[in-house]
């Protein structure tokens, strides 16, 4: 088994340096950005679900909150003006831990806490889908120890939280290229999306292995067979129909893409679902993003003016400014 991250800067933004409460933590952690996620998944995302969601936010059995919950939330953005989908870079545990002297398992654990406070977050909010990248198709160059254990860790937390997901009506997903991956880590995905496919609440996509311009290649191939065993008139080719060939067909393409630590990169995630998407760029390390960050980002989204290319009725002279998405 291997490892992985998403691919960071090697400068450290001062949010990312700023001292803070130092967590405990133990030694032995791989490095890496992403690598948050996976120990988030294991430890931090899946003591939070089995813990519930925070106060006010818990679902019922149908997977919905209660009613008022997703308005006190955010007051002041109405539902017609928050994202369907979002999707997540998180960055910046190993910086985190760097600029405090601690191991880096002390970043990845605290980012943990970071993933929690998002799914809950988005469970709250009654936001259709959230999309984490959690490793990709190049972190298998990272040491070989390192992609075992966090592996294990990811399998662990399939094993563990598969029955509290069913119960809340969460339903899982996993995208990316499995042939790499352990058997057991198949196993237990597969078996995680069977169980929950019947939820009505938030959809959990995981980016495991996963690269955008593999499965932009991969859609193709497939049409390319379609279309030479006769099944597939390739002029009829379009982009829809390319985009039900993605890994996420079926989802709506990401409204808001947010990514941490004060990156300004795609690092090669989601490239053709998020040709429309706004970004958010935030300042602090994952470790440091929780809840008010979160909805910092969706309140920046309410604000933009998104145009796909038109102009909005301000510009044209007929009123009021639309940001209909």
């Amino acid at each position: 088994m291997r490892r992985s991250v998403v691919p960071g800067s090697a400068a450290c933004s001062a949010a990312c340096s700023a001292p803070g409460p130092a967590p405990g933590s133990a030694p032995g952690s791989a490095p890496g950005s992403a690598s948050g996620l996976a120990s988030g998944l294991a430890s931090g995302l899946a003591s939070g679900l089995a813990s519930g969601l925070a106060s006010g936010l818990a679902p019922g059995p149908s997977g919905r909150t209660e009613p008022d919950a997703a308005a006190e939330l955010l007051p002041d953005v109405p539902r017609s003006r928050r994202p369907r989908h979002v999707a997540v870079i998180m960055d910046g545990n190993g910086r985190w831990a760097n600029a405090r002297g601690l191991p880096r398992l002390a970043g990845h654990r605290e980012g943990a806490e970071s993933v929690r406070a998002v799914v809950e977050t988005a469970a709250g909010l009654e936001l259709e889908v959230l999309t984490l990248f959690s490793f990709s198709s190049e972190n298998w160059k990272r040491p070989s120890a390192e992609v075992d254990g966090l592996m294990l860790l990811y399998t662990e937390y399939l094993r563990r939280e598969r029955e509290d997901l069913v119960r809340r009506g969460i339903r899982f997903r996993q995208i990316g290229c499995r042939e790499r991956l352990p058997a057991e880590v198949i196993a237990e995905a597969e078996r995680t999306e069977r169980e929950t496919a019947a939820g009505r609440g938030l959809t959990l996509v995981v980016a495991l292995d996963y690269g955008a311009r593999a499965e932009i290649a991969a859609a193709c191939r497939t049409l390319a067979r379609e279309a030479a065993a006769g099944r597939l008139d390739p002029e009829a080719i379009d982009e829809a129909m390319l985009g039900s060939r993605l890994d996420t067909a079926g989802l709506p393409d990401p409204d808001l893409l947010i990514r941490s630590a004060g990156e300004h990169r795609l690092s090669n995630y989601l490239l053709w679902q998020c040709s429309y998407a706004e970004i958010h760029v935030a300042d602090e390390c994952w470790p440091d993003f929780r809840t008010p960050h979160f909805l910092r980002a969706i309140r920046d989204f309410a604000g933009r003016d998104r145009r796909f290319g038109g102009l909005t009725a301000t510009e044209t002279g007929g009123g009021t400014a639309s940001a209909s998405t």
